[in-house]
């Protein structure tokens, strides 16, 4: 039994969001130039790419965009040769933003709702690896009031304050089989909360160059009523009560240089430098209400590493109204081996990106990108007892809308 409980606990996607779940897909023109937008200001998607070159937008905006995002996934297990897939759902990321001040004011002001982390994934039945996951669903939701300052005609500094929430569903068989041999299943469900804030400084030495540093705090996501129901033969109903937990969760630290260049009228390239604190993911605590021998409060060792990534893009204005992009991107995985797992199996990988925007009037513009992952990890994670090699391949098509005032 204490076997299935480190399983459960090591597993549990609230508590494991490596890079494999950040969902870098704050904005339709940044994900056509692999997610850089830190440093080249384009539309009022800054309030989450940099709140301090806000201010340094032209106009007022509003747009609404989201991207489905299509992964399948694969599991050869190097023990029996056996292959395992899933038949995830499609996920729906989504992004809001509104930016307004008035043309003589220095100051800007703008909301954004972003979906910065979230994943669903549903493996087939009987799989080797469903006492560590059969089904998972992750979303979590960031609201951003921020204001921005033109100190001059070349710097703007900005902040805004974050308020996340999340709500996650996780579900694994459970090795406590009935008579008719059925495993037992747990059924984790729970919500989570708390406040962060988002700070940026834009550089425009001249014309064509324009430097930013920005940086996301870390945000203590606080499980207050998570609930976890087990459905196991009734001799060891005692050992598996239903019943409320609690954790905390730290997602990371994120600061970013980017740097935006204005070629010519018509090409312009942007590149960011992402810096995210995983090492702050070290240790995973849980507090059971209806905690037993089987089921006790637990603190097991994660030792994640901080990681890095590096985007480039670019876009080149056709016409008046088209634009096309393109974006390459190197993100470093944050998890070390032996600590794979089937909702994270995350890798080092490399994103390829394209995008185009069409303005249709002085006041409606459309956006639209398309991020392509592959990703292979071979592990051995000794606690689930999986060994062998995961394989993803991610589809996301991403569509916004934008409204100019």
């Amino acid at each position: 039994m204490k076997k299935f409980l480190l399983i459960l606990i090591i597993s549990s996607p609230l508590l494991i969001k490596a890079q494999g779940f950040q969902v870098n897909l704050q904005g339709q023109k940044q994900q056509g130039m692999a997610g850089a937008g830190t440093g080249l200001m384009q539309d009022a998607a800054a309030v989450f790419f940099n709140p301090g070159g806000v201010s340094f937008l032209a106009g007022n905006s509003a747009s609404v965009g989201v991207t489905p995002t299509f992964a399948n996934g694969i599991f050869l297990d190097a023990d029996n040769n056996s292959v395992a897939r899933t038949n995830s759902p499609v996920g729906t990321p989504f992004t809001a933003y509104v930016v307004w001040g008035p043309d003589s004011s220095k100051f800007k002001f703008g909301f954004g709702v972003y979906t910065p982390f979230g994943s669903i994934a549903s493996w087939e039945n009987g799989w080797t690896g469903r006492y560590a996951l059969t089904y998972m669903k992750l979303q979590s939701i960031y609201y951003q009031p921020t204001v921005s300052y033109k100190v001059c005609n070349k710097l703007g500094i900005g902040a805004g304050l974050v308020y996340g929430t999340g709500d996650v569903e996780f579900k694994q068989a459970v090795p406590t089989a009935d008579a008719s041999g059925a495993d037992g299943q747990a059924d984790l469900k729970a919500t989570a909360a708390n406040w962060g804030y988002n700070i940026g400084i834009y550089y425009k030495p001249c014309d064509k160059l324009s430097i930013s540093l920005t940086y996301r705090s870390q945000v203590t996501m606080k499980v207050t009523n998570g609930t976890a129901t087990f459905t196991v033969p009734a001799s060891v109903a005692s050992n598996f009560p239903s019943g409320p937990f609690t954790s905390t969760l730290p997602l990371p630290q994120v600061a970013t240089l980017g740097i935006g260049y204005t070629v010519s009228d018509k090409l312009s390239l942007a590149f960011d430098a992402n810096f995210v604190g995983w090492k702050s993911l070290d240790t995973l605590a849980f507090y059971y209400k209806n905690a037993t021998a089987a089921l006790p409060y637990t603190k097991l060792p994660r030792d994640y590493n901080n990681a890095y990534a590096f985007r480039l893009g670019g876009q080149y204005n056709v016409n008046d109204k088209l634009t096309v992009r393109a974006g390459v991107a190197l993100s470093i995985s944050p998890v070390p081996s032996g600590y794979v797992t089937p909702e994270v199996p995350d890798a080092n990988k490399v994103n390829l990106t394209c995008g185009l925007g069409y303005k249709f009037s002085s006041h409606f513009v459309a956006d639209a990108s398309l991020t392509f992952e592959n990703l292979t990890r071979k592990d051995n994670n000794k606690a689930l007892q999986l060994n062998g090699t995961y394989k993803t391949y991610i589809l996301a098509p991403g569509i916004s809308v934008v409204y100019l005032f």
